[in-house]
């Protein structure tokens, strides 16, 4: 990076001894720009002008030290006001940041680094936009895919799909998911980990609501794992409130969602983390293990 213009730098130290007051007030300052506390201590004894004209000396041999100076120039131009509003002559502190930001203007040093500013704020805009498009293309695959199979006869080959579905719809929100696996004595359908908890899944897609006796046994072994542990119950077809009944209240840690709460989050009409958040948040502060997504 080049050193900055002589008439620029003159007119830092300008306003350095010109807009501060309190040495303790330039010390900040010039911390805050990225100025070593070691080199700022270094010339602190000295008259406000000397002091700010011996650090810039010492920035201008180094390339990072002349990053810093463009950090000092870009953050008194960045000054609306006066930072210190005990200096002797409050007009004079004005007009030299005043001419500080002409003479960067004129430069092309102050413009730059608003441009610079510019671009890294349109970029971060595009790259929004292009993930929002690409969860929004992959959402409607997944849902298309969910929709297939609704209609379909063949309930294995649903089952396989929902925990694809699942374990896609996961990723596509950025959230670590790990597939069907087994252990020495259980399958277990899925697991993840959200806002400090392991949720173990169990998901089905069968033509029946789920009965007790298939709950039950999701819920031992939701049992048999840490205290932290919680299970989230997927079924398409819904659950029977009799059996939602039976885990819900005292030692509950099920969750349980429908194939309307899964087609909330495919549709897009609700982020995954929020759907979630609410779900947890409904059964564990109004006890309703089985709060429904809205569809609005």
């Amino acid at each position: 990076m080049g050193e900055i213009p002589f008439e620029v730098n003159e007119q830092i130290i300008q306003c350095i001894g010109r807009c501060f007051h309190l040495k303790d007030m330039v010390a900040s300052f010039m911390i805050s720009a990225g100025v070593h506390k070691q080199l700022v201590d270094k010339y602190r004894h000295e008259y406000k002008f000397v002091w700010a004209r011996r650090v810039l000396e010492e920035l201008s041999e180094s390339e990072d030290g002349r990053v810093i100076q463009r950090k000092i120039l870009t953050n008194l131009c960045k000054l609306r006001n006066l930072p210190d509003s005990n200096v002797a002559d409050r007009n004079a502190g004005l007009d030299a940041l005043r001419n500080l930001k002409d003479l960067a203007s004129s430069n092309q040093l102050y413009v730059e680094e608003q441009k610079k500013q510019a671009d890294v704020r349109r970029d971060l805009a595009e790259n929004r936009v292009k993930i929002l498009e690409e969860r929004a293309n992959r959402l409607e695959f997944l849902k298309s895919d969910f929709g297939r199979h609704v209609t379909s006869d063949d309930r294995q080959a649903a089952g396989y799909a929902l925990e694809d579905i699942i374990k896609e719809l996961f990723f596509v929100y950025d959230l670590d998911y790990r597939k069907s696996y087994k252990t020495e004595t259980q399958q277990i359908d899925g697991h993840f980990r959200f806002e400090g908890f392991d949720y173990i899944v169990e998901a089905k897609w069968k033509k029946d609501m789920p009965n007790e006796q298939e709950i039950a046994g999701f819920k031992q072994k939701i049992d048999t794992k840490l205290d932290s542990t919680r299970g989230v119950f997927i079924s398409i077809p819904g659950f029977r409130d009799s059996v939602i009944r039976q885990f819900s209240g005292r030692g509950a840690n099920i969750i349980f969602w429908s194939g309307q709460d899964l087609y909330v989050v495919l549709d897009g009409r609700m982020h995954l983390h929020d759907a979630l958040r609410i779900k947890i948040e409904k059964a564990a502060q109004e006890g309703i293990v089985d709060y429904h997504l809205p569809m609005a």
